[in-house]
């Protein structure tokens, strides 16, 4: 197992009586990419800011390797720490070129090279001599990661790095920015509120609510088994069914699912994605189609039950009932995650 480049220990920040960052571990390893999502507010940018060195610790330790970065009264500065970072607003040095930004804090003959060799594994070469103004949206953010990259850096942060681009834009950007922060080789942590972002960037999925980490672990795992109604939700619907605990087993409109690890008569919530809804293809049934929404590749349903309540699911073009018909329906209940009340 890679040595951790970047580990936190119970780190604590405070602003006034609130701690915007509460009690949070992080490890962040050479060669992986570690995306922390949360809403507005939930510490994540805060976070960030202190592993940079631009925040204070009230609490905790920051260390890169065996040397203590933050903490127990010690604060290396950001220069110093071997960390780059790209911003939101990307931050470019408006006088330098795109070559000229990339050179910035590099030292000694090789410079200049090291530099190109940064623009070239980001297709910028013929953008060198191009001052910020005269570069679009997405080759500023070339040009900053390109920067971030040059000085070969134990970590790179990536504070909300696409949010500022189109979404055209965004997801052809990701792909060219995942290829090049592997082949260098960082530790990387990605803050952003964007689920899918997160879930195409990460090999670890940190998800915060309110300074607190409530969940970790591949995205994959995470969207499938969230551990609560909120760190569901940071993912992308869900259906929620509440019951009683019965014979191991939680009902719901659509069948039981396990509730195995709750006691007999433990009240519990049973977190659905859409996709675990399945839509019989016989036709008939007691769900009336209230809603179809055509997303390109799937059709998003809202179906209602005799009760009145409502639910998603998410089918294929070809399963896509009408409107108002009736429907038989069934939950997988592999993607069903029970969770106690």
């Amino acid at each position: 197992m890679s040595k951790a480049a970047i580990e936190t220990k119970g780190l604590v920040r405070r602003f006034g009586d609130r701690a915007v960052v509460d009690g949070v571990d992080l490890k962040l390893e050479s060669g992986k990419v570690t995306a922390i999502l949360g809403p507005s507010g939930a510490g994540k940018s805060t976070l960030l800011r202190m592993l940079a060195g631009f925040e204070p610790v009230d609490a905790g330790t920051i260390r890169r390797g065996d040397e203590l970065l933050s903490g127990d009264g010690r604060m290396v500065p950001p220069e110093k720490r071997d960390i780059g970072i790209v911003f939101q607003d990307f931050a470019l040095f408006p006088h330098l070129t795109a070559l000229g930004n990339v050179m910035f804090g590099l030292r000694g003959p090789g410079r200049r090279d090291a530099a190109v060799a940064r623009l070239e594994a980001l297709d910028l070469v013929a953008r060198a001599n191009a001052y910020p103004h005269e570069l679009s949206g997405g080759e500023q953010q070339r040009v900053a990661l390109a920067r971030a990259m040059a000085r070969e850096p134990a970590a790179i942060l990536l504070d909300e790095a696409f949010s500022s681009l189109d979404t055209r834009l965004r997801q052809s950007l990701r792909e060219t920015t995942l290829e090049a922060l592997r082949a260098v080789e960082a530790a990387v942590l990605l803050v952003t509120h964007d689920a899918e972002e997160a879930m195409f960037m990460a090999d670890e999925l940190v998800l915060m609510i309110d300074g607190k980490v409530v969940q970790r672990g591949a995205p994959r795992d995470v969207y499938a088994a969230p551990a609560s109604e909120g760190a569901a939700r940071l993912l992308g619907d869900v259906n929620l069914f509440d019951g009683t605990v019965q014979g191991g087993l939680l009902a719901t409109p659509f069948g039981d699912v396990s509730a195995a690890g709750l006691a007999d008569g433990a009240r519990a919530q049973a977190l659905v994605r859409p996709e675990a809804l399945t839509v019989l293809p016989e036709g008939g049934g007691a769900h009336v189609v209230r809603s179809a929404q055509f997303l390109g590749t799937a059709v998003k349903l809202v179906l209602e039950s005799p009760d009145g309540s409502r639910c998603h699911a998410r089918v294929g073009l070809a399963a896509a009932p009408a409107l108002g018909t009736h429907v038989a329906a069934a939950i997988d209940p592999t993607l069903a995650t029970v969770v106690a009340l």
